[in-house]
Formats: structure tokens, sequence, C-alpha cells
């Protein structure tokens, strides 16, 4: 592990995903655990209760950004003590919108991305073990969850989280680190060459709502729905298949 990413979530982590994996340093992020959530909810389980199977997680992956990793970062300093910091920020309230946006609507607030959420939590264990871990973590940094998504406590926990790491991690590992800050100081700071293409510049917002929450929330709504309809249900349904390919035939 070459680099511990301890910036929070919404603060252009998919954008740091893309720049490290540019500059050869394959990444963990919160796409890896939601790729097989069987396997990666309990690893991430454990590691919350404090037994996290660190090389088994990160196998393969030189840095890791987003969260669940950046929740760990104090622990991961001392698991990988030659990988450096870096801190992605952006401004306090930018952050707030961006994760009322997205992560915030997933538990709060009267919209579609929530209900749909929801529905998904009841009738899918697996994601509801996602949810539930995704929810202790945000409760234990006390940040978000604990006001209900409350703007100004979050603006608070936001603040105190990247101050926590700056006056924490040794100066020589750590940087702090916005995409509009370029290349230059991030290459430094690793000792690698600078690339001759921009930094990336990724707005995954309707990415997370669409293709991440909303759509699987319907696909496993509607797959429940299939399998526990009543059998008139199931008939009627039948029938309505069976006189759609009547009719186009």
């Amino acid at each position: 592990m070459r680099v511990i990413g301890a910036g929070l979530p919404r603060t252009a982590t998919t954008t740091q995903l893309i720049a490290l994996e540019m500059l050869g340093l394959p990444c963990y992020h919160m796409r890896d655990m939601m790729g097989d959530l069987r396997k990666s909810v309990p690893q991430w389980r454990a590691a919350l209760e404090g037994n996290g199977p660190w090389e088994e997680l990160f196998e393969g992956k030189e840095s890791v950004v987003d969260w669940p990793g950046s929740y760990h970062w104090r622990e991961l300093m001392d698991v990988y003590p030659d990988a450096k910091v870096l801190l992605s920020v952006r401004s306090a309230e930018s952050w707030v919108e961006s994760m009322h946006n997205t992560i915030a609507a997933i538990w709060f607030g009267d919209n579609l991305m929530h209900h749909l959420a929801m529905a998904q939590y009841h009738v899918d264990p697996v994601y509801a073990s996602w949810l539930d871990v995704m929810h202790d973590m945000w409760e234990t940094a006390d940040i978000m969850v604990p006001s209900n998504g409350n703007r100004d406590e979050m603006v608070a926990g936001f603040e105190r989280w990247n101050q926590e790491v700056i006056d924490t991690a040794p100066a020589e590992r750590l940087l702090v680190w916005h995409p509009k800050d370029g290349w230059e100081p991030l290459c430094e700071f690793l000792d690698v060459d600078v690339p001759d293409t921009p930094v990336p510049n990724v707005n995954d917002t309707e990415n997370f709502q669409k293709n991440l929450i909303m759509g699987p929330a319907i696909a496993a709504v509607n797959s429940w729905w299939e399998e526990n309809r009543a059998p008139d249900d199931q008939a009627n349904k039948q029938r309505a298949d069976a006189a759609r390919a009547e009719a186009s035939a």
C-alpha cells in the first residue's frame, strides 16, 4: 500500500481513483466493495469491529480512497507505515450539498432515492447489511447520521474530520489536495512522473443516483415482487404475456 486516502466521500474520490490508477497505483474504492457485497460486507464489518483483513481486502491494490477505506485512515497508517496519506478537500458547503444529493439522500428526506433504497433494504438482506455497515461508520464518525442530516452539523463534522487528519498525520506523510491543484503536487508527493494529460474531472452524482442506488433498487424490488406475488397475480401476468405474444405474432 502506497497511498491511504483519508478524505471523506464526495471529495472527488472517483477522480482520485482514476488519477491514481493513471499513475500506476491500482486503487481500492467503494466500487470494489459494491462489486461483491456478499464477500466484502463481512470483511468491512470485521474491520469496523477492529479485525480488518487488510491483506485480503487490498490484494493487488497500491492505494485506497473513499469510504469504507478512508474511514480507517488512522489504523491503516499503522498497518502500512511507509504509505503516504492523501487528504482530499473541498469547501464544506459544497460537500454538504453533494452529500444531500447522494449519500445523505439514502437515509434522509422525502425523495425517490430514499424510498427506493429503503424498499430494497426491506427485500434484500445483502443490501441491508451493506447499508448497516455504512450507517454504523457514519454514526461512529459522528457525521451526518447522528444529526439526521442537519446541514450545520455536517459542516462541523466535515471540518473536524479534515482537521483531525491534518493534526495527526506526520507532515512528511501528508498531502492536502484538490484536483484543481493539478498533477504537480500529487506527483511530487508520490515521486512519480507527471502525466501529459490533465487531471481527470469526474462528476458522478448522476451515476450515483441512477446507476448505483435507484436502478439496482428497482431491479431488486421487481425481483422480489416476481418471487412473492400471489398466485392470481401470476396467472394474470401469464395471460397478459400470452396476449401480448399473440398480438405481436
